[in-house]
């Protein structure tokens, strides 16, 4: 079974935190990249963050290095995606997506992932 169920998603005020989840399977977690993208209304999606699940290493978005942390759980297949200094350019809907694990270098290549969750609602207000 394919699974990957994002949660977390909410408004908050500029400068507040948040952390998202991403709930896999056995199939979507295990030796994956799992990665956050985001895309905002009337713009494209864009990758914010991954990380290999066998090997731990992370990749980020130069907006969001320093702001945003992404970590694995693997006893309950989850990463999530903790977020800081939020701004109101952080508005988006996120969504988790899951690709094969070919290196130790986990990518933001929309490409690379071939399972993708439903999203997650994050408005940042001023």
């Amino acid at each position: 079974q394919e699974q990957l169920v994002e949660s977390g998603g909410r408004s908050v005020q500029a400068g507040g935190s948040l952390t998202l989840s991403c709930v896999g399977s056995r199939n979507t977690y295990r030796r994956r990249f799992i990665a956050w993208f985001r895309q905002a209304p009337g713009k494209e999606r864009e990758g914010v963050a991954s990380i290999s699940t066998s090997y731990g290493s992370t990749f980020y978005a130069d907006s969001v290095k320093g702001r945003f942390t992404i970590s694995r759980e693997t006893a309950k297949e989850t990463v999530y995606l903790q977020m800081k200094s939020l701004v109101p350019e952080d508005t988006a809907m996120y969504y988790c997506a899951s690709g094969s694990e070919y290196d130790e270098r986990p990518t933001l290549r929309q490409s690379d992932y071939n399972y993708w969750g439903q999203g997650t609602q994050v408005t940042v207000s001023s």
